[in-house]
């Protein structure tokens, strides 16, 4: 061995070792604050950080890793015990796939791809379409439509894909696959999914036992930093009454059945849904007048019930979403979901529509909001002849509780200052405030005809705390406790008010006030012997005040 060749060689070793020593020590956080990097990412380098930030910003997820991640991985199975026992039987209807995205990652789509062919029997899995809302990531038009070409090259026919020319929002795009689907049963999945094992056979097998039933699974979660599974506990969906969805306890007749296998009976779907694909026809699939998001699957629940099918939950059925830590393509989803709202009321909520427009705070008379024309729905459930709300809520949804005796709304403020309003003040807390007229739900309010005033954002479920204003009689501060509670406790929480004047305790003969602090000069709410101030309600019901 040559001189030169052997310092060449002691010189590669020593930079071997500082390679080494440098990849021990521990790196620099460059975005400490992001949320990406709070429990993933400590053996990245400055440029991998900065790469992986970038693509979390961009689509609120952890690309970078997912990039990194084989298409198809393990994942717990989260399925009860007694499912794995459970046998199916051979001959199920066959399954369409839908999976609606827009701007989403490619290596998410494709392992959603993966995991739903590799856990799905192939002779059920007719097809998998690929919806595209109008994606402007160049990664999704040319080499999206190569790597199909590719697939369905190993697997003929099975990828199809439907690309709007314009966005059109979540509800057409579901409708979009619904009509280029031709299985006997649909699934509509978002694409950021992966479904676990023997997801399918459950959904489909109710499927068979019963054409009407519209099937969710149970979801469980994928954190968007790590990609790590957290399993969700199986729960009903519900909604409050700005038809935003919730979960909801599961029925204690489900539990009496013992038997954890057992579909569970839901009052609503939280959007990722199973159908028969002709009978989701036959009651009008989705309301095409929706926009964007939000509302769609609070209607399609509501329709499905009153128009003579049911909704279920399946134990056995576990597909895991990712979730994003946010959402950079979408605009404020209030202004779409307070007109999508309006539509469900106007159509179906009867004379319940109040409580949207009561927990929305729009008035009666000119709300100013165009929630499109809804002739073609009122029709459809005219043909239908579906039954009515009350009769949904009587029924399916005894835990939404209508409040029937609000006779005024909205923001509440004092005639000595009228840029400030009530306000709900500090949660976790009970105490409310005068503060800055924002309008939004912790400073809407509501009186009743019988005497409470609601302070906060309107819940109206059994299980739920809406908070009354009570006057304990001692002390200045005005107190919010939960309704059922304060009524339960006998305390004073009964107010005599017409609009433009004080407001009065019945019991103490206090009036609800405010002074000015000394040291801040800013206003508080008081409980104090009347002094003549008025208060203002922004909304009345009829003829009130």
């Amino acid at each position: 061995m040559s001189k030169r060749k052997l310092v060449d060689d002691i010189k590669l070793l020593e930079n071997s070792k500082n390679e080494v020593h440098e990849a021990k020590k521990p790196k620099k956080k460059q975005f400490p604050d992001s949320p990406l990097f709070s429990r993933w990412g400590e053996d990245l380098t400055n440029d991998q950080q900065i790469a992986a930030q970038e693509l979390f910003i961009k689509y609120g997820y952890n690309v970078y890793l997912s990039d990194h991640l084989p298409l198809e991985r393990s994942l717990k199975d989260t399925r009860p015990p007694r499912c794995l026992e459970k046998k199916y039987p051979h001959d199920l209807p066959t399954l369409s796939v839908i999976l609606i995205f827009f701007n989403e990652a490619t290596s998410i789509i494709f392992r959603a791809i993966t995991t739903i062919v590799n856990r799905t029997p192939s002779h059920l899995l007719k097809e998998i379409v690929l919806v595209d809302d109008f994606s402007s990531n160049e990664e999704l038009k040319g080499p999206l439509d190569e790597h199909i070409k590719n697939y369905n090259a190993k697997h003929p026919g099975l990828l199809k894909i439907v690309r709007h020319q314009k966005r059109k929002g979540l509800t057409e795009a579901r409708i979009s696959g619904w009509k280029a689907s031709s299985a006997d049963v649909v699934v509509i999945l978002d694409a950021h999914i992966e479904v676990n094992l023997e997801w399918a056979e459950p959904i489909l097998s109710r499927i068979k036992e019963d054409r009407t039933v519209i099937i969710s699974p149970v979801f469980d979660n994928i954190r968007f930093d790590d990609f790590q599974l957290v399993q969700y506990t199986a729960a009903a969906d519900g909604f409050d009454w700005a038809l935003w969805c919730l979960y909801e306890s599961v029925p204690e007749d489900w539990y009496a059945l013992k038997d954890e296998t057992a579909p569970i009976r839901s009052p609503s779907i939280m959007g990722i849904l199973a159908a028969n694909r002709e009978f989701f026809g036959e009651i009008g699939v989705l309301d095409a007048g929706m926009h964007i998001y939000g509302g769609e699957n609070v209607e399609l629940g509501i329709r499905v019930w009153q128009c003579g099918g049911k909704i279920e939950v399946l134990p056995c059925s576990r597909v895991a979403h990712l979730e994003r830590a946010h959402k950079p393509y979408l605009p404020d989803l209030s202004v779409s979901m307070k007109r999508n709202a309006l539509r469900v009321a106007e159509v179906w909520m009867d004379e319940y529509k109040n409580m949207v427009y009561y927990a929305w705070n729009i008035p009666f008379e000119n709300p100013e909001i165009d929630y499109g024309d809804v002739s073609s729905r009122k029709e459809l459930r005219k043909k239908l002849n579906c039954k009515s709300f009350d009769w949904y809520i009587k029924t399916v949804y005894p835990n939404l509780v209508p409040q029937t005796a609000i006779v005024a709304y909205g923001t509440m403020k004092n005639t000595l200052n009228k840029d400030i309003c009530i306000d709900q003040g500090p949660i976790p807390g009970n105490t409310p405030i005068m503060y800055n007229c924002h309008g939004y739900s912790p400073q809407h309010t509501f009186y009743h005809s019988t005497g409470e005033l609601y302070v906060g954002g309107l819940q109206s479920r059994r299980n739920a705390g809406d908070r009354c204003l009570t006057d304990s009689g001692k002390g200045e501060l005005p107190i919010l406790e939960r309704c059922d509670e304060a009524t339960a406790k006998e305390l004073n929480m009964h107010w005599d008010f017409k609009q433009g004047t004080a407001v009065i305790n019945r019991k103490t003969k206090r009036c609800l006030e405010i002074v000015k602090d000394q040291v801040s000069l800013n206003y508080r709410l008081v409980m104090q012997n009347c002094t003549g101030q008025d208060w203002h309600i922004q909304h009345t019901v009829k003829n009130w005040g």
